[in-house]
């Protein structure tokens, strides 16, 4: 006997009255220079030329993605951060956790598609072109959001079988895989090895392939006999090579651990670095390290 939870509540990052202004104001001022970041990639390689190459294609992708899964979780952050009821919904809060994990996968496997560019560009030049091809890169990045897509269906599928009793109180500051369904009133073993096996498809497989990638990459770039010519060829990896980083790594902390460990603190802060801090950083890498990003703004 038990009885269906209507809607959850959303501890955040801290019940702290004092620093609700103070986060709000932060988080905030992120979201609009995620926003206006962003926006200006998408413009910036959507018309002007010099940025009509399949690496902006991706890019435009990543700052799309960028814009839409921080706006999946801010917000409602920015809502309870002024307001007394910290509730979501039952259908919002799997709502939020269907489209949050439908953006991470896909994000996983766009990062191995400019990976994968940036590989062809530098190990095979001469068949770039062809290789890369229009019709290819669309391919490309239809399958990254239709693996995330699905990806995200699975774990809702599953988490929605589980009976949601009397608990309710969720310790995080949007709804998210591991922590609702901890809040399950029955044995949530089944799930927590699913999530565990499509993390290590999805996140843990692109990575590696990417890291595969990368090796071919350098031994390409130290064949390369002028020092100018290998710094040019590092130089286009940089920017992919700093945003895999930051989105990888917080990633593995939060998903590939053993299923007994609770949700923190930490977990709170490694959410919020791959959701809400890396999309403000995302454009801010791409622009500064891109020197056709930065002739293509000044004209």
């Amino acid at each position: 006997n038990f009885t269906n939870v209507d809607k959850f509540i959303l501890l955040g990052i801290t019940s702290r009255p004092d620093l609700q202004i103070l986060l709000f104001i932060i988080f905030l001022t992120c979201y609009i220079i995620t926003l206006v970041g962003n926006i200006i990639i998408i413009w910036l390689s959507s018309v002007h030329p010099r940025l009509s190459t399949p690496m902006y294609f991706f890019l435009r992708n990543l700052s799309s993605l960028d814009i839409c899964f921080t706006s999946s979780v801010v917000p409602k952050m920015l809502i309870n951060y002024l307001s007394v009821d910290k509730s979501i919904s039952f259908n919002a809060c799997f709502t939020q956790l269907f489209i949050h994990l439908a953006l991470g996968g896909t994000e996983c496997i766009l990062l191995l598609s400019m990976a994968y560019d940036r590989y062809v560009a530098i190990c095979s030049p001469l068949h770039y072109i062809n290789i890369m091809h229009p019709i290819f890169c669309f391919k490309l990045a239809a399958a990254s959001w239709i693996i995330g897509l699905m990806d995200s269906i699975i774990h809702t599928v599953f988490a929605l079988q589980l009976p949601y009793c009397n608990r309710n109180v969720v310790n995080h500051f949007l709804c998210e895989v591991p922590t609702v369904v901890e809040l399950a009133c029955a044995d949530a073993s089944l799930n927590k090895t699913v999530l565990f096996i499509l993390a290590m498809i999805v996140a843990v497989a692109p990575f590696f392939c990417i890291l595969i990638t990368y090796v071919n990459i350098v031994f390409s770039i130290m064949k390369i006999r002028t020092t100018k010519g290998r710094i040019k060829a590092f130089s286009t990896c940089g920017s992919h090579v700093i945003v895999v980083t930051l989105f990888y790594g917080t990633i593995f902390f939060m998903y590939l651990r053993p299923g007994t460990v609770n949700v923190n603190n930490q977990d709170k802060m490694a959410t919020l670095f791959y959701s809400v801090i890396t999309p403000v950083f995302n454009p801010i890498i791409y622009s500064l390290r891109n020197k056709d990003v930065k002739v293509a703004f000044k004209e």
